[in-house]
């Protein structure tokens, strides 16, 4: 993850901005006291990690998806082929 101070993220802003939204990877911009440092990233990937925390927090969800997991360890799955729904 890149780290910038809070002067140089503004002198140069609009790159940053591009930088972080076209290859997903936060920047941290840091601020001379620790505690008011702050992270970046784009919009698509705070709603990513929105709806993953969701999930995460989703415990019947998380039963499922642990069960089938388990499932696909054991080999009790079953392949079918996909149906065109027009047909």
């Amino acid at each position: 993850m890149e780290t910038t101070n809070m002067k140089n993220f503004q002198q140069h802003f609009d790159a940053y901005i591009k930088q972080v939204v076209e290859t997903s990877n936060p920047l941290v911009i840091n601020a001379e006291n620790p505690d008011h440092s702050v992270v970046l990233m784009s919009k698509r990937d705070f709603d990513a990690n929105e709806e993953t925390m969701y999930l995460l927090s989703y415990s019947a969800l998380m039963g499922r998806i642990r069960r089938g997991d388990a499932q696909v360890a054991a080999g009790k799955t079953t392949r079918h082929q996909l149906r065109n729904p027009g047909t």
